[in-house]
């Protein structure tokens, strides 16, 4: 080394590596320490931190869902608080007061020919105890219940009572439903605070009144879900007037005939639609069974009501919904064949009574008709159904007008 003598200029310092040659020697001393390279302790590191984000990630999500649902609760209990009101429990039988105890023996006929005729004409069965002073009507079907209770209340007020004269108020008394149908819908809607319904849409909604889903009241059940909803949207902060509305509506499609049990939605929003209504509570309608995919609040908001008017303790009856599912089942054997003009399930299902068209069948006809039938029900019969009578139908009545 040359020494550094008096006015001779330092010599600049160089260092010895570059930076890059340091890092690289840092390196080295890790991975020797570590005996790991750069890429699998980066990688080391990596699946550390994701494993750490991960738990946390899981902790986060399980306290949301925890105060979610408890807010959920909250918010569906304080709904149910606010709601007050009572569904009767639906039954299959109609009681009509007499105010004579001597139209037992007009109502029953000469040898029984009237309270025959009466549940030929309405497919209806027509209880009289002595004992008591009123008439109790007997049908799953409430709709032919309710036409025979007019029918019968008509034929106390008229006090002709034959065979000839049921069947003629008998055509009245359906004509006179379809009005307090009407009205029914109309006081449904008042109920439920929904306004601004169209007329073809109130008649639908009327005819609910005569419906029923496992023993509970469709319609009954529709206000009850259009009350959740609207304070079920309040407390959620959404517009109340369109979920009443859905509300009130969802089950629309039940008063409609339809092949298919399951497209009670389906038929309701396609109703709904072609009256103009709103397309967000059409949607709902459609989707409250989850048949059509809806990401829509009003719609899930809908399930949520659906589902605690459905779920309330006492509100639906299994047994009773399959007791009727089986009478609907024989009454629908019967209409499967030709020249059958209608049948009814009588007896607690334990006759079926089947009208033929007389035009249509003779006797012979009738005959074969009444084996083929009862050769059909013995195949879908249960083991252990009750004893069932057939009883099939064919009358001709001749009418001649003399002046």
């Amino acid at each position: 080394m040359r020494p550094f003598r008096a006015g001779m200029s330092p010599r600049p310092w160089r260092p010895t590596v570059t930076p890059e040659e340091r890092i690289a020697q840092l390196e080295q001393q890790i991975k020797d320490l570590a005996g790991l390279s750069p890429a699998e302790a980066r990688d080391q590191v990596l699946r550390q931190a994701e494993a750490e984000l991960q738990d946390t990630l899981i902790r986060q999500r399980d306290h949301a869902r925890a105060e979610a649902q408890d807010q959920a609760r909250h918010l569906v209990l304080t709904a149910m608080e606010r709601l007050a009101g009572s569904v009767p429990a639906p039954v299959t039988t109609s009681v009509v007061p007499l105010p004579n105890p001597d139209l037992k023996a007009k109502l029953v006929g000469r040898e029984g020919r009237n309270i025959r005729a009466f549940a030929q004409t309405t497919g209806v069965d027509m209880i009289i105890d002595q004992g008591l002073e009123s008439v109790t009507l007997a049908c799953f079907d409430p709709v032919r219940r309710e036409v025979a209770r007019l029918t019968l209340l008509n034929l106390i007020v008229d006090g002709r009572i034959h065979p000839q004269r049921i069947q003629e108020l008998h055509a009245d008394a359906q004509a006179t439903l379809s009005t307090s149908l009407k009205e029914a819908g109309e006081e449904a809607a008042r109920r439920a605070g929904v306004t601004g319904l169209p007329a073809l849409v109130i008649e639908a909604l009327g005819q609910l009144r005569v419906r029923t889903s496992y023993g509970q009241n469709v319609l009954d059940h529709s206000v009850e879900v259009a009350r959740l909803a609207r304070l079920l949207a309040e407390e959620l902060q959404l517009d109340p007037e369109p979920a009443a509305t859905a509300g009130l509506l969802h089950d629309i499609g039940k008063g409609f005939a339809s092949d298919n049990p399951r497209s009670h939605a389906q038929d309701g929003m396609k109703f709904l639609q072609q009256h103009g209504l709103d397309p967000q509570v059409c949607e709902a309608v459609g989707a409250h069974h989850r048949e059509i995919p809806s990401e829509l609040p009003l719609t899930a908001l809908l399930i949520a009501a659906d589902a605690i008017s459905a779920g309330r303790p006492g509100a639906r009856r299994e047994p009773t919904a399959l007791f009727q599912d089986r009478l609907e089942e024989l009454e629908k054997v019967a209409k499967g064949f030709r020249g059958v003009d209608h049948a009814f399930a009588i007896q607690a299902g334990r006759e079926l009574r089947v009208m033929v068209r007389a035009e249509d069948m003779s006797d012979e006809d009738t005959a074969r008709l009444a084996t083929q039938i009862a050769r059909a029900l013995k195949q879908k019969r249960e083991a252990n159904a009750p004893p069932l009578t057939l009883t099939v139908v064919r009358e001709r009545i001749f009418q001649e007008s003399i002046h």
